[in-house]
């Protein structure tokens, strides 16, 4: 049985002095669900969220990780960085780093083993654009990026791999992928994990959907057999909305 992840994906958002409020609220406030509640936070806030968050259930991590381990490479967080601050998650593949900083496949996939040295658990993010959508090709594409990213990729379990399947057409545009058809790409992503580790990684490993999720449709979502939970932008922010999630 997949336990239902929840993670809230906050980009640049909110002030480190307003994340550690938000984390003490959520503490307080965190209703009795099994789902397991993540945010991946701005790195200037992930030292609050250690303090606030340790020993709370909840956990916390990055949007990014450098491809180096370490050295002069101005403006680069390491993995070992992330690990040292508790991290248990790092986002890799979003498509706003593949499309703003031209972030390749390859690239990708050389976060992915740093992230794995230090035992941080990678959400590797894939998901078409519009006009491979309306063209029909979206399975392809998908499939192809998701192999690429992972090529010379061998997690220890299935507990060290999380896949977020983000339509980039639905990314914080209000615009949601139906139930069914989200459903059908996440299917498909178990499908090529079965081939590629194995079914009984397969069916262990979570697979999220990202792209304007909110509490209005969540339930939806997460009801499809293959969509283990949430990787979750504007909602997160809200405490209000991300309870509704975690109860989703």
């Amino acid at each position: 049985m997949r336990k239902r992840l929840v993670a809230g994906n906050w980009k640049m958002h909110k002030s480190p002095s307003e994340a550690k409020a938000w984390f003490s609220a959520l503490v307080r406030q965190r209703p009795n669900t099994q789902a397991e509640a993540a945010l991946l936070v701005p790195f200037t806030h992930l030292a609050y969220a250690k303090e606030v968050l340790e020993n709370s259930g909840i956990h916390w991590g990055a949007q990014d990780v450098s491809a180096h381990r370490e050295g002069a490479y101005t403006g680069e967080v390491s993995a070992l960085m992330l690990c040292d601050l508790g991290c248990r998650y790092a986002i890799v593949g979003h498509s706003e780093r593949r499309s703003h900083h031209a972030e390749s496949d390859a690239l990708v996939a050389q976060k992915m083993l740093r992230l794995l040295e230090f035992s941080i658990v990678p959400i590797l993010c894939v998901g078409e654009p519009l006009e491979v959508r309306e063209a029909g090709k979206h399975l392809s594409y998908t499939l192809g990026q998701l192999e690429a990213s992972l090529a010379g990729v061998e997690p220890a379990s299935p507990a060290h791999l999380v896949v977020a399947y983000e339509p980039v057409w639905a990314i914080g545009t209000g615009k949601t992928a139906t139930p069914e058809d989200a459903e059908a790409m996440h299917q498909a992503i178990r499908q090529w994990l079965a081939r590629r580790y194995g079914t009984a990684f397969a069916e262990e490993t979570r697979i999220l959907y990202g792209g304007s999720v909110k509490p209005d449709n969540a339930t939806a979502l997460f009801s499809q057999p293959n969509i283990d939970g949430g990787l979750v932008g504007g909602a997160s922010l809200k405490l209000d909305d991300y309870l509704r999630l975690l109860l989703a």
